[in-house]
């Protein structure tokens, strides 16, 4: 990774299909200049059946696969495409099983030359540190998976959605950090700051204080 490395930005979810794609895009809208991360941990087996059975088995291989630039990341409707679409001056895909991601991401982290960075999935976090994490959680569907629980203790903020991203109310907010402080999940119950969905400005805001010294 260069002398002066990027600011590193993760996005997690606490399940899947929740909105963190859409937060990545939303992001690097407010962050024209910055370069996005997908990682896609995936088995040469699933569950010890045919290796079929996992979406992207057919591509894993040896060693991590890091696909980076528009040619060899970008197609409209899939998750790599749409941070293209939302402003994103290079994308870089990590294929890679639970054993390689940890090269996987160090490969990925090296091509990026640009001032920051939104690295979009749960596991990775074991082996980055991270200048900010995220964590997406829906109001929904109050489940947290087991990678979300590691990378929740490095977040340092929960942006909460809903179905077809409505506005979320006070009360909402409110809730969900009650449930979520009854998971006794947090050290000494430090709750990172909550932001609903409709304050991803503020959000904005909180990344930049945390990352001025590196993106400047």
């Amino acid at each position: 990774m260069p002398l002066h490395r990027p600011a590193i930005v993760g996005i997690g979810g606490f399940q899947s299909n929740i909105g963190k794609t859409t937060l990545v895009c939303e992001l690097l809208k407010q962050f024209p200049g910055w370069e996005a991360i997908k990682t896609t941990r995936g088995h040469y087996r699933s569950c010890g059946k045919d290796p079929h059975a996992c979406c992207v088995s057919h591509l894993l291989a040896d060693q991590p696969v890091v696909h980076s630039g528009k040619q060899e990341t970008y197609t409209q409707g899939k998750d790599t495409g749409r941070y293209w679409d939302a402003g994103a001056v290079n994308v870089h895909w990590v294929i890679a099983t639970d054993e390689q991601i940890e090269r996987g991401i160090t490969e990925a982290l090296e091509r990026v030359n640009r001032p920051g960075v939104f690295i979009e999935g749960n596991s990775f976090s074991d082996f980055v540190e991270v200048d900010a994490m995220l964590m997406v959680a829906s109001v929904n569907h109050w489940t947290i998976k087991k990678s979300a629980k590691k990378a929740l203790l490095r977040s340092t903020g929960i942006i909460l959605t809903a179905e077809n991203f409505e506005v979320i109310s006070p009360q909402e907010v409110d809730e969900f950090t009650q449930w979520l402080t009854a998971q006794e999940i947090l050290a000494d119950g430090a709750m990172p700051a909550v932001y609903p969905w409709q304050d991803q400005h503020r959000l904005g805001s909180h990344i930049r204080e945390l990352t001025a010294s590196l993106a400047a």
